[in-house]
């Protein structure tokens, strides 16, 4: 199709949102961005870029403010919660070094300017009730768990409360650390914390099972002293992080089925309004700019609206489900409460890591090795 005939209306200015703004935008669209807040805000603390997500910044023309307000990766340790390190895996052995720390407002700031620099027109407090009253030849959902035209194409989907709970903050830092990710591992609860911004904060996400209902919410507020008390029996060097903490976020974890149609007409979904995902293989940035780009170039390769819609579902449902459900499955292997049974898999780790380090980093290219632009650029 000629996109330059096209206007697209894009619910939602979050990563999946404006990167597809941009990726259309590129290739001749005319974009329109409808973002109900009022401002773009720091909700939401640090993230995650591993290499697929990466790959789409790249081909967007972004690595380079990626990269300047980003601290890549290097390393990876896992801790026992009172014992030490169990495993280090070193990112620099990798085929591909570009996994990146971003504070999610920084990430959000380099698209906004990149959206609009491609001509893309971006307007706040905008909310969209009705996505059919949007006068537009394509109208994209990227407006996240809640999203409004996800029940226009599948109805009601109920998700379930996972039993866990996240809380979520960052805390000043001296800059020692620049670039590892630190898992604490004890029985029900994990801790993970990376640098942010050189090195002069953390961003830190505490994980426990409980039975008791949260809400489902980025912007919930938690008490810093009910973090520090569920994670007290956490080692020396947890205690220093928590200490830290004078604001936190708290959200219940829910599963939500993918959604079945993922486009139908003139409508499309994309990011968590269509695979919501649990934070525990930090995918869901990445899967956001991956759709984005594949809608585009679905676009741009068929000859009508419907081809384009029936080939974006066919390339990246499959791929999100699987994903999808490796997040969900990975979050019991930080949280192993049999003594036996987390000193025998805490001694696997050691052994792998030093036996045969690269085959634990391999286990999961599937995920980072994937590179839905083939290396093109817009």
């Amino acid at each position: 199709m000629d996109l330059s005939a096209l206007h697209i209306a894009v619910i939602g200015a979050g990563i999946g949102g404006l990167a597809v703004a941009r990726a259309c935008a590129l290739r001749g669209a005319r974009v329109t961005v409808h973002e109900q807040a009022d401002q773009i805000t720091e909700v939401g603390a640090g993230l995650q870029i591993s290499p697929n997500g990466y790959a789409v910044l790249r081909g967007l023309r972004l690595s380079g403010a990626v990269e300047a307000a980003g601290d890549r990766a290097g390393l990876i340790t896992l801790h026992d919660y009172r014992r030490g390190q169990v495993l280090r895996l070193d990112l620099t052995r990798s085929a591909s070094r570009d996994y990146w720390f971003l504070h999610r407002a920084d990430l959000i700031g380099l698209l906004h300017a990149g959206a609009e620099d491609a001509g893309v027109q971006i307007t706040l407090g905008a909310r969209v009730d009705d996505p059919a009253a949007l006068d537009a030849d394509l109208v994209i959902g990227a407006d996240g768990l809640h999203s409004v035209l996800r029940p226009m194409l599948n109805g009601t989907l109920a998700p379930f409360f996972t039993r866990q709970v996240a809380w979520r903050a960052v805390v000043p830092h001296d800059g020692t650390r620049k670039d590892e990710v630190r898992v604490h591992m004890a029985p029900h609860r994990h801790l993970v914390s990376y640098p942010l911004r050189g090195g002069t904060c953390l961003n830190l996400v505490a994980v426990e099972e409980r039975s008791m209902w949260a809400e489902e919410s980025w912007s919930a507020e938690g008490d810093p002293n009910n973090l520090r008390a569920r994670f007290s029996d956490f080692g020396a060097s947890a205690q220093e992080m928590l200490k830290r903490v004078d604001k936190v976020g708290k959200w219940g974890l829910f599963r939500h089925p993918v959604a079945p149609v993922w486009a139908r007409e003139r409508y499309a979904l994309l990011g968590d309004a269509a695979h919501p995902t649990l934070p525990f293989m930090a995918q869901g940035a990445s899967l956001a700019l991956e759709d984005g780009w594949v809608l585009a170039e679905a676009l741009a390769a068929a000859p009508d609206m419907a081809g384009a819609l029936v080939a974006y579902q066919a390339r990246r449902k499959e791929r999100a489900t699987r994903v999808v459900d490796a997040a969900s499955g990975n979050a019991w292997k930080y949280h192993i409460s049999s003594k036996p049974l987390r000193f025998a898999a805490h001694a696997a780790l050691r052994l792998g890591g030093a036996v045969a380090p690269s085959r634990m980093m391999s286990q999961f290219d599937w995920i980072y090795g994937h590179d839905v632009t083939g290396g093109r650029t817009l």
